[in-house]
């Protein structure tokens, strides 16, 4: 069991739903980001979702593409990340740390690299946005090779097969993205989305953690009543983008915006 498996084992124990940040490494600058994920975790984040800067993020809205240009005007590169975590783990050995990002960084890498050298720092799962099960048969095996979760996706537009078929490959949690469109869109609504959830339920016992739409602690509760878990982006990039002037701020910031979250799910 994989720390993953094992904070939502607990949180279930605790009758209590998982709280998933996502922020960009290297934004607005390399030195910031473990600090960011201490902040993080010290407002309540039970898993972090560590985002790979990329040059085209195509699922992402304005907010996280700009994210990813500072990131990468920085010099933030994969390898860096992986040392981010390695220096995370220093400190904290419990938190489970998913990477998020795309495809091309990985390759240029080698998956096998890749793949040994995110175990060996205390990566936990790997969700890659472009490479969608059918197309995953050499890097999956390498993931659960050295037991990292391969995470996917689900959409509302999802077919009933597809989505079988990804419950079938999927370990760690499923992220459902809750809205139609790229990350940061507009209107959520939280019955739509535990209808979308009942099916999938049917398909698989993995942890269903609902992403896209969630800005503040009434969203955040409204999906924690439907969903495993409530993934939270956009509304923590947008604060580090207002700040990037007076960077020793931001950490700050981010546990008010996530604290908030945070009490609001547990109420």
């Amino acid at each position: 069991m994989n720390r993953i498996d094992q904070r939502f084992s607990e949180l279930k124990e605790q009758g209590r739903k998982a709280l998933i940040p996502y922020i960009t490494a290297g934004d607005p600058a390399p030195q910031y980001t473990v600090g960011f994920m201490h902040a993080l975790v010290e407002a309540g984040a039970d898993i972090i979702e560590l985002g790979v800067p990329f040059s085209d993020p195509m699922a992402d809205g304005p907010v996280i593409q700009k994210a990813c240009e500072r990131a990468l005007k920085q010099g933030t590169r994969l390898v860096d990340l992986l040392d981010m975590v390695a220096e995370f783990r220093q400190v904290d050995t419990e938190t489970p740390i998913v990477l998020m990002g795309y495809l091309n960084p990985i390759e240029r890498i080698g998956y096998e690299t890749f793949a040994d050298k995110a175990a060996s720092v205390g990566v936990d799962g790997v969700l890659v946005v472009d490479m969608p099960p059918e197309e995953a048969d050499e890097f999956g095996p390498l993931l659960k090779a050295r037991d990292l979760a391969a995470i996917f996706l689900v959409a509302p537009t999802t077919s009933h097969a597809r989505a079988a078929t990804i419950c079938a490959h999927g370990e760690g949690y499923l992220y459902y993205v809750s809205l139609k469109g790229v990350t940061g869109a507009a209107t959520l609504n939280a019955d739509d989305v535990a209808e979308h959830l009942a099916p999938l339920r049917e398909m698989t016992n993995l942890p269903l953690c609902v992403g896209f739409g969630i800005r503040d602690g009434v969203t955040a509760a409204e999906v924690a009543k439907v969903a495993d878990g409530v993934i939270v982006g956009s509304a923590l990039v947008n604060r580090i983008a207002e700040s990037v002037e007076a960077p020793e701020t931001i950490a700050g910031q981010l546990k008010s915006v996530l604290a908030e979250m945070r009490t609001a799910m547990d109420a």
